[in-house]
This record gives C-alpha cells, structure tokens and sequence, in this order.
C-alpha cells in the first residue's frame, strides 16, 4: 500500500488539476507523444506569451480530478497526454490548432471550454473564429461601407441643390 506522504502528494496534485480547470477558460486534451523537446519547448513558448501554460499528469490523477468536477472525459485518458490551461478563451485554441498544423504528431484530442466538455470539432470551429483586431476590423470595414454611402448621397443631394438655385 502507498505510504502517507505519497498519498497526500497525491491529493495535493488532484487539487491542482481541479484549481487549474476551474480558473480556466479553456482547457485542452492533446497527445505529445513523438514531438521533440525543443517543439514542446517552442509550444510552451508561444502559450506562457498569452498566460497559459502546459502540464503533464499522470492520467489516473487527471482521471480522478475530473470526476471531483463531475466531467467524464475517460475515453481519452489513454496513453501520454498533455493538458493546457488558457486563462483566455480563444488565444490558447488559437496556438495549440495551429501548432497541430504544423507538428502533425500533436493530436488534440478533447476539451472543456468555460467548463462544459467540447469535442474535436468544436475546438476546430473555435479555432477558426478570427481575433478581436480581425473581427474589429470586419466591423470597421462594414461601417465604413455605410458612412461612404451617406457621404456620396449627401454630396448628391447638396449638388442637385446648388443645381436648383441657378
């Protein structure tokens, strides 16, 4: 049987894993195996420039802090798998999807965005929305169609006027 100490370690590491998906926006399952060092390097990276960050449990603690959350992601807890905790929603799927595009040996697996479970294709149409500078500009551009429109009538308008005082 396990000692005390091991025990309580334990307990301290199924803790963290619950206070990490708590204070998370989003958290994603991925499968690491067949990626260098210095490509997890390059990973953790990109995500610690936008305040998230990559652990690696063992899948039993995961397993056993998932079910304190009443989450049921036990089909995907099999062989090595990373976690990533994102204090932003969008930024951290926006890094791991494209990532995986460029690393196939990265597999993202599952995930639970602002807590409810999400699958592979929900992740992916996540990963697809453009940032908030990309969507602003959209917004911009589709405004601007109407102040461009309103302009040309009122300039319309104040020559057909002038054309009436001659």
């Amino acid at each position: 049987m396990a000692s005390e100490k091991i025990l309580n370690e334990k307990k301290i590491i199924v803790s963290e894993i619950v206070d990490n998906i708590k204070n998370s926006e989003s958290v994603i399952l991925f499968q690491y195996q067949g990626l260098t060092v210095a490509e997890m390097s390059e990973l953790r990276n990109k995500l610690n420039e936008i305040n998230s960050n990559v652990k690696i449990y063992k899948n039993t603690l995961l397993k056993r802090a998932l079910s304190e959350l009443s989450i049921d992601m036990d089909e995907f807890l099999e062989g090595p798998n990373a976690v990533l905790f994102g204090e932003t929603l969008l930024e951290p799927i926006k890094v791991i999807a494209e990532f995986a595009k460029a690393h196939d040996k990265l597999n993202i697996r599952v995930g639970i965005i602002s807590g409810d479970v999400a699958s592979l294709e929900t992740i992916k149409d996540y990963a697809s929305i453009p940032s908030r500078e990309g969507l602003l500009t959209m917004l911009a551009g589709g405004m601007i169609q109407y102040v461009k429109d309103l302009s040309i009538s009122l300039n319309l308008y104040a020559e057909q006027l002038e054309g009436k005082e001659d």
